[in-house]
């Protein structure tokens, strides 16, 4: 069940604080970790720092692709459909040369599925779009593609996680992080404008819907 389309699993969690945070897994690079596939952190994320620093949180950082592969590495990603497929083994995870990777992808999700379990993490924010951590939206085979194809889904990691009974939300989840900051933050007023990956133009272009 993904955090982002169902908001009242956000009311269900409890209310952290400093003596007793929320212990958020979170993707290594979304926490800054220098762990993307050529050796940056993809960037930085101001809004799920703000979160991760937050008193009442405690960051559980952990990369499956490099506990896996490696850093720097080839790119993965999802072929034949998403990371339940790839559970069931209807798909598999290849890197951008052909490389059937999926042994290493599994490997990669059951090693952060035994890190949250370890920490008794209350959800997980993971960065979307990718082969192991995406939530909303992932390449539908190799992203290098002349035309790059998206599919809805999640990477192999976050579908284990989520067969788990661990909750996940993306970086892109901009409303469940409004209804997040709210539990954490009872005087937090939410913004109304704020949407979710799901809800944005460029989701309802890519896949329809309104």
């Amino acid at each position: 069940m993904r955090l982002a389309h169902h908001h009242e699993l956000v009311a269900r969690l409890r209310r952290p604080g400093p003596d007793d945070p929320w212990r958020v897994l979170c993707s290594g690079c979304l926490f800054g970790w220098p762990c993307g596939v050529d050796g940056t952190s993809n960037g930085e994320y101001p809004g799920a720092m703000r979160f991760l620093a937050h008193p009442a949180v405690r960051a559980v950082p952990f990369c499956p692709e490099d506990h896996a592969l490696g850093t720097p590495r080839n790119t993965p990603d999802l072929h034949g459909g998403d990371g339940f497929a790839v559970l069931r083994g209807t798909a598999r995870a290849r890197d951008q040369h052909g490389t059937d990777i999926t042994e290493a992808m599994l490997a990669g999700a059951r090693a952060m599925l035994a890190h949250a379990r370890a920490h008794a993490v209350d959800w997980a924010l993971l960065m979307d779009m990718s082969g192991a951590c995406g939530s909303q939206v992932i390449s539908e085979g190799c992203r290098f593609d002349a035309e790059r194809r998206y599919q809805r889904g999640v990477g192999v990691a976050t579908a284990m996680l989520l067969e788990a009974g661990i909750p996940v939300v993306s970086q892109r989840d901009f409303h469940c992080h409004e209804l997040l900051w709210q539990r954490l933050e009872p005087d937090h007023r939410v913004d109304a404008s704020a949407v979710d990956h799901h809800e944005t133009a460029w989701y309802r272009a890519a896949f329809g819907g309104s």
